[in-house]
């Protein structure tokens, strides 16, 4: 039976190439050689890719799905069992199998999938990996004993043989070069960060309809970022669950440490994230950090309460979790609280609401005149205070960017200029221009000429 999720790759109606071999043959790190940046997590430790990794990849300019996957195992156990399932399950689907083998070792999980490829042999290229001296060239040709005519000699480390590898599948897949890439429909992107266990797999795989994520109550069971899509309202979004973001101290392996790295990287991909918080345990300081992180860069942020069926039902107690988060977190107050039991369903549409109304004013753009004619009316109901030098000016304004939601203000002296202010010009843009819901950033710019813009 094939994977949900695997069905949901060839919806994206892309011509798909899939990675597959035994753990530690190089997949991530040829994967990542190929798409031309650090998309999966790469170590030397068996066994750090477990969900299907994939990733828009141009070959000869015609945008193909590129696949990474698990290694495949022949003992099947536990987790073992669902990402080899999950790798083998994408072989129905793809239309080109990239079989990648270590040129100094043959293995008993190398001979057991060469033997399940076979059915599938005129999509397949055995591509032989770490071949990064002419002395383990002789070593490549024991490799044509398995009978399979594509056979390419790579160092995915090195980046030794990828233009053959790419010669041999646009040959396979009958594709010619094309001049120009075709444009894209552009997606909504959205990051679901948290803490682990907090519910962002089951979420994740909520909106997708599909097993996108893999899903267990041990902590750190995702790694990678995981990539899924979905239609909402007319829009394309995409859709990327992150490894759980832990304090340091309790980081303690190096492939959790990359996990955790590459989630927040995820914030500067995203244009709206999903902080994921266990109704149950609250907001912590750890979330904190990270919605600083958020708020810094601009993007919009949704406070996820998952796990609401889990509350005892006590009257006002989901009301109390919310005005102690708006308490003791002054910094999200104007975050969107979206409460929801991701596990059974409960108020996703609700959330999903939430996310467009945040897109919107994330993109609002406001005329200048507009907004010189209500800076006129804040200045008239509260004037700038009085300095050492004499009152504090602010003459004009602009928004010179959406998103992240940026204002310029131009006054008399940016020095010593009173925070306050600025905190309250905030807040009337928030108040009067319809930004209530987003990251508000105000600068602040000397009227004089040759003058560098400072932003506070």
């Amino acid at each position: 039976m094939i994977d949900s999720e695997v069905l949901s790759l060839r919806k994206q109606g892309l011509p798909i190439v899939a990675i597959v071999g035994r753990p530690n043959v190089g997949k991530s790190t040829l994967f990542n050689r190929l798409v031309r940046k650090r998309r999966a997590i790469t170590d030397s430790t068996p066994g750090v890719t477990r969900d299907l990794i994939p990733e828009k990849w141009l070959l000869g300019n015609h945008s193909v799905l590129l696949v990474d996957s698990g290694g495949v195992r022949l003992d099947q156990e536990g987790i073992d069992f669902i990402v080899t399932k999950k790798s083998l399950s994408v072989l129905e689907i793809a239309d080109a199998i990239v079989m990648l083998m270590d040129c100094t070792e043959v293995t008993a999980e190398d001979e057991m999938l060469i033997q399940t490829l076979r059915r599938f042999s005129d999509k397949v290229i055995i591509a032989v990996n770490k071949v990064d001296d002419v002395a383990r060239d002789v070593l490549v040709h024991d490799f044509y004993r398995f009978g399979y005519p594509r056979l390419v000699s790579l160092s995915s480390a090195h980046g030794i043989g990828i233009d053959l590898l790419e010669e041999e599948l646009m040959d396979l897949m009958d594709l010619e070069e094309l001049e120009e890439p075709a444009e894209e429909e552009p997606r909504l992107k959205i990051a679901v960060l948290g803490k682990p266990n907090t519910g962002k797999s089951t979420l994740t795989n909520a909106l997708t309809g599909n097993d996108t994520s893999i899903v267990s109550d041990v902590p750190g069971t995702t790694r990678d970022v995981i990539m899924g899509e979905f239609s909402y309202r007319g829009t394309d979004f995409t859709i990327l669950d992150t490894a759980g973001i832990r304090r340091k101290r309790k980081v303690d392996e190096d492939i959790e440490y990359y996990s955790v790295n590459r989630a927040i990287k995820t914030i500067d991909e995203a244009d709206i994230v999903l902080l994921m918080i266990d109704v149950q345990t609250g907001l912590v300081e750890q979330d904190k950090k990270i919605a600083q992180l958020i708020v810094r860069r601009g993007k919009g942020i949704i406070l996820v309460f998952n796990k609401i069926d889990t509350l005892t039902g006590i009257a006002n107690e989901l009301e109390a979790i919310k005005d102690r988060t708006r308490f003791l977190f002054p910094i999200l107050s104007f975050a969107p609280i979206v409460p929801i039991s991701a596990k059974k369903g409960i108020d996703i549409t609700k959330m999903l609401d939430v996310i467009w109304s945040v897109h919107k004013q994330l993109n609002k753009r406001i005329e200048t005149a507009q907004l010189n004619n209500f800076l006129r009316q804040w200045s008239e109901a509260y004037e700038p205070p009085r300095g050492s030098k004499g009152h504090f000016k602010v003459y004009y304004g602009t928004q010179v960017s959406a998103p992240p939601v940026r204002f310029l203000f131009f006054v008399n002296r940016r020095k010593d200029f009173p925070e306050g202010y600025i905190k309250y010009l905030q807040n009337c843009i928030r108040r009067d221009l319809g930004f209530s819901v987003v990251p508000v950033v105000v600068d602040l710019k000397e009227r004089r000429r040759n003058t560098p813009q400072t932003r506070l």
